[in-house]
């Protein structure tokens, strides 16, 4: 399983463009085939960073996703949304693997 961790850099005056953004995201990736874990927008401290997080079995998986999302009604509306708003300034994508499992219990 890899974990996809996308780091937005956002227009401080469009968060509310990117709340929406992200609310559809929380439609159309978990139909195209990724574990949605979350987008995250600022709250406190940065008002610029946000972050989108989901799980996929493998890079091969995520490519077969990737072409779903383009093809996808919500998935290209949100993608034009996204270009005409220009709220996002920069994006990066990093694959992880969860690397301490297992989780130790809390006290």
């Amino acid at each position: 399983m890899l974990t996809c961790i996308i780091r937005y850099h956002i227009d401080p005056t469009k968060k509310a463009d990117f709340i929406r953004y992200a609310q559809n995201w929380g439609q159309a990736i978990p139909r195209c085939g990724a574990d949605l874990i979350g987008y995250y927008a600022p709250h406190e401290g940065s008002s610029t960073l946000a972050y989108g997080i989901y799980d996929i079995a493998s890079l091969a998986d995520y490519e077969a996703y990737r072409a779903r999302l383009a093809t996808d009604p919500l998935g290209r509306e949100n993608y034009d949304f996204a270009q005409a708003e220009k709220f996002i300034l920069r994006e990066d994508r990093t694959f992880l693997k969860l690397a301490s499992n297992p989780h130790g219990e809390r006290p």
